[in-house]
């Protein structure tokens, strides 16, 4: 299936030299077609002998910055930003220099945060960074830095756009420095066991009750995120669910709560890199090639999910080749309710796992339009990478 998507082009958006585009695109056709990182994997499926093209793909990771290359999948116009920690397990690396111990206590491996934009329930990685007990020292500071450290590679592009991040990133120090910083933030509140401990304070110094009945909507606007940090807080406890979200943020609280609600949506593309592109079997020595390699995987990742998404607009929401360009752009929207089975799969496992019966002069049209619409997220936004 892959076949008909001309990746040649798609990397020559986010690349500038040709000759090196040419060389990634039949590196990420590889990726794909082996549904693997692992450079033995991804040589195996290129043409030629293996030995050869492991080499080949060792001097292009050399020759390419591929964590600059992504931020090419910037988009001027999306609403918010996601950040998204996952762990990734590393069993047999121990002694790996950038490997740590998990969450856990006792897993070895390390943290990989994304910062990622929004797109039809899904997401596109823009920005990453790689860290672990071990190279930060276990220093709750040195967290805080490597939180920021993914932050303010995307400060400058963020504007008014706010961060909207999980429970891993409720602590006061990385809010401070948002906040000096001047980007607004929409934060899930960690309750579990510090709920006697987290002191949330109004503008007289009384102390802010966590309640809220379920069904219920709580906005205390004005209070200061453990007396220090001045937020708005949300409560929401959608009926049906076990327990209530809190949020914080610099925004307006009604408008915090609706994009933290859609950011809520958006789980499924650590699944798919982990489970359909196989992310945690990465097994690089040096933490440079790790990254060199995870920012190749997320790029494939996305040309991926921008073809499959195609592909599940036409096979499960009945659009025409014709009608692409506008629902990829999210100009056109499929009708779910007459078509639900839309909704059951992402675009990367339906380009991966399905096999569809459409004709080569339909696929063909299918990856023009896909091309055109590809086209119009990455221009606009090259002169701010060259």
């Amino acid at each position: 299936m892959d076949k008909f998507i001309n990746f040649s082009e798609f990397m020559g958006y986010i690349l500038d030299d040709a000759k090196l585009a040419g060389k990634g695109a039949k590196i990420i056709r590889a990726i794909l077609e082996a549904q693997s990182p692992r450079l033995s994997s991804i040589a195996e499926k290129m043409a030629g002998k293996s030995e050869s093209c492991y080499k080949m793909i060792q001097r292009f990771l050399d020759k390419v910055d591929l964590k600059r290359a992504l931020l090419r999948f910037y988009q001027e116009d999306a609403e918010f930003v996601i950040g998204d920690p996952t762990e990734m397990e590393r069993f047999r690396a121990p002694k790996t220099a950038y490997v740590g111990t998990l969450s856990d206590g006792a897993t070895a491996g390390y943290w990989l945060l994304v910062l990622s934009m929004p797109y039809r329930g899904r997401a596109i990685p823009i920005s990453f960074v790689v860290y672990s007990s071990r190279t930060i020292g276990e220093q709750v500071t040195s967290r805080n830095q490597e939180h920021f450290r993914c932050f303010e590679a995307v400060k400058r592009l963020l504007g008014d756009r706010p961060l909207v991040l999980d429970r891993e990133f409720s602590y006061e120090e990385l809010m401070k420095m948002l906040s000096l910083e001047h980007i607004q933030f929409v934060i899930r509140l960690n309750l579990g066991d510090q709920r006697k401990h987290l002191r949330i304070i109004d503008a007289d110094g009384e102390p802010v009750s966590l309640f809220i009945q379920p069904g219920g909507t709580v906005i205390r606007p004005n209070v200061y995120y453990l007396g220090t940090v001045k937020v708005n807080l949300i409560g929401y406890w959608r009926k049906g669910l076990s327990k209530p979200l809190w949020v914080v943020t610099t925004l307006e609280p009604n408008q915090a709560l609706e994009i933290y609600q859609k950011r809520m949506k958006i789980e499924e593309t650590f699944r798919d890199c982990k489970d359909l592109l196989h992310l945690p079997k990465l097994m690089n020595k040096l933490q440079h090639h790790l990254e060199q390699m995870i920012a190749l995987t997320l790029i494939a990742y996305t040309f991926g999910l921008w073809f499959g998404e195609a592909l599940r607009d036409v096979t499960y929401g009945n659009m025409k080749p014709t009608q692409l360009q506008a629902t990829l752009e999210g100009k056109m929207a499929v009708d779910t309710s007459h078509y639900p089975k839309w909704l059951l799969y992402s675009g990367l496992f339906v380009l991966l796992k399905q096999k569809l019966r459409i004709s080569p002069q339909e696929l063909d049209q299918i990856s023009q339009a896909v091309t055109k619409a590809f086209a119009s997220l990455i221009y606009g936004n090259v002169r701010s990478f060259v």
